[in-house]
């Protein structure tokens, strides 16, 4: 229902959907094997000038969709509240430099849940490093 209401207010209601939880953004990608525009509400972080999103998907053995999706087209546009803009994305996945750094601000701020998702698979979790263009 989240998704459904961020998606048809265009962000402007939805950033902050339930209280004690971090904000989300509406993250827009074309399908990787279908070619059609896809957009999802993902939980973000903030580190600096970027924005961090997990490719968890609730410690599921697979990566979800839109991974797939920013792996084969990195320009991807997103919605922070109802302001739309274009980002590109990078995964940092473990052995990164940046992984462990990035990591700690996700993790913590979600009251460490990405820990306990990771110990649940055998696949790294990536994080996804939104820098706006």
């Amino acid at each position: 229902m989240h998704n459904a209401i961020y998606k048809g207010t265009n962000g402007r209601i939805g950033h902050r959907f339930i209280p004690g939880t971090p904000p989300n953004l509406l993250l827009h990608t074309i399908g990787a094997k279908t070619g059609q525009a896809r957009s999802t509400s993902i939980a973000y972080f903030r580190d600096s000038d970027t924005y961090l999103i997990v490719a968890s998907k609730g410690g599921d053995p697979r990566s979800p969709g839109w991974y797939y999706n920013l792996k084969a087209n990195p320009d991807v546009e997103i919605n922070v509240g109802p302001k739309r803009f274009g980002v590109t994305a990078r995964p940092v996945l473990p052995g990164d430099p940046d992984h462990a750094r990035l990591w700690k601000i996700v993790n913590t701020n979600f009251r460490d849940l990405y820990d306990a998702y990771q110990r649940r698979v055998s696949r790294p979790i990536p994080v996804l490093v939104l820098t706006p263009r």
